[in-house]
């Protein structure tokens, strides 16, 4: 067989430091470009999966694995503050002035804020997860809103990417009152490129990959992580408390207590301490029964081809706007090896799919079942090709990383030639 082909499917799937030197380009659409990178004070290390923001708003992107971000800003721009958090920082703020060639230096100081050790001792860590989920009404919105969001998903073979696909996404939450299964996703514009080189022989699919926004939602979706069923199977432990959005967080780590027909996991979640509202989760997937685990993300593949997972791990934020929180980013990572019988060596590989909500407004209709991005669908299968530079408008991405940027002009290249 030439070419390998097998599609995961995971769960229904499948983030300061200082921005320093951060230009402010003028573009013809009414608004200007701000870019920057960005890193911790204390260490100077570049800082990833920081939320860049405008203050006061729901506007909103991400940097990258470099520390880096690009965020396009309406004008005029008078006034108008970046705010910029990720945990375990203080947030930082900086006012943004039209025709400036650069931003002044953003240091993010490591946060001190610590929770009061009385309370932390006396709380059970299951009640307190139990006494979340019942706020959960009250915490999250309980109307339908429309969340504009950009998702990428890669491929890499050993440390080659293969496949890159990108859009922009509408995604109509319903009230957190009502089921996952009733939001829907859009794309409206999506590329992608693909490796056209023979010994590229594997070609991963993941299946509904735009849906991750839906699927991974965990406290919508609770019958992955926090049903009444599901919770029995944990154990759950007080650690460290840390800060998020300057706002104190209780942090409640979970580990499997029993051996079940399918595969569990292991993370944390961490919980506001005046509002008892989730606002990150991190958990990866069990592990310890190999079968179990390649069950859980693997729908289909080749007779013949051995398949080993690696690691598998999930990262779910979510954030406060107007005393209401709303999903902000979700982030997911496969790694595997995989190989044919009879060779000698494996050959790893690593699938990333991630989403940021760049905007979120007020929404008084549902997308059509007719013009929604289906479960079953790919998006590599159906988005065209990366040639237009300007393709995404004033819409708000994530910038991508260097070695993505050179793995898109090489892939470019070769489908040149």
């Amino acid at each position: 067989m030439s070419i390998c082909k097998y599609i995961l499917f995971c769960l229904g799937l499948l983030y300061m430091a200082s921005a320093e030197v951060a230009a402010v380009v003028k573009d013809d659409g009414g608004f200007i470009t701000v870019s920057g990178i960005v890193r911790d004070k204390s260490d100077k290390k570049v800082v990833p999966y920081a939320t860049v923001s405008i203050a006061g708003s729901a506007r909103s992107t991400v940097t990258n694995v470099d520390g880096e971000f690009t965020f396009k800003i309406k004008v005029p721009v008078e006034g108008t503050e970046i705010e910029v958090s990720h945990i375990g920082y203080v947030n930082a703020r900086i006012c943004i002035e039209e025709g400036d060639p650069e931003l002044p230096v953003i240091w993010l100081t490591p946060s001190a804020l610590m929770l009061d050790e009385v309370i932390i001792s006396g709380r059970n860590p299951r009640e307190l997860i139990e006494e979340a989920i019942r706020k959960i009404p009250a915490n999250y919105s309980t109307e339908l809103n429309r969340l504009t969001g950009f998702y990428r998903e890669t491929a890499r073979k050993r440390r080659r990417y293969i496949n890159i696909a990108e859009a922009v996404i509408d995604l109509r939450k319903t009230s957190y009152t009502q089921e996952a299964d009733r939001d829907r996703v859009r794309v409206l514009k999506g590329r992608r490129l693909l490796s056209p080189k023979a010994s590229d022989t594997l070609a991963v699919k993941l299946l509904g990959g735009p849906n991750s926004s839906i699927y991974l939602d965990v406290v919508k979706n609770p019958d992955l992580l926090l049903s009444p069923e599901i919770l029995p199977f944990y154990d759950f432990h007080i650690e460290e408390p840390t800060a998020i959005d300057d706002r104190p967080q209780y942090v409640v780590s979970f580990v499997p207590n029993q051996s079940l027909p399918f595969a569990l996991y292991r993370g944390k979640f961490y919980i506001d301490k005046e509002r008892l509202s989730f606002t990150r989760a991190e958990f990866f997937l069990d592990m310890s029964d190999l079968r179990k685990a390649t069950e859980a993300i693997l729908r289909r593949k080749p007779f013949g081809l051995r398949f080993k997972p690696v690691e598998v791990s999930y990262l779910v934020n979510y954030a406060d706007h107007g005393g209401t929180t709303f999903l902000s980013y979700v982030r997911n990572e496969i790694r595997f090896k995989c190989d044919w019988r009879r060779k000698l060596f494996s050959t790893n590989y690593a699938i990333v799919s991630e989403m940021v909500v760049t905007d979120i407004e007020p929404s008084a209709a549902n997308i059509p079942a007719r013009e929604a991005f289906g479960k079953n669908q790919v998006l590599s299968d159906d988005a065209s090709f990366f040639y237009d530079k300007d393709f995404w408008g004033d819409y708000n991405i994530i910038k991508p990383d260097e070695s993505l940027e050179k793995a898109v002009n090489r892939l470019k290249k070769m489908h040149e030639k």
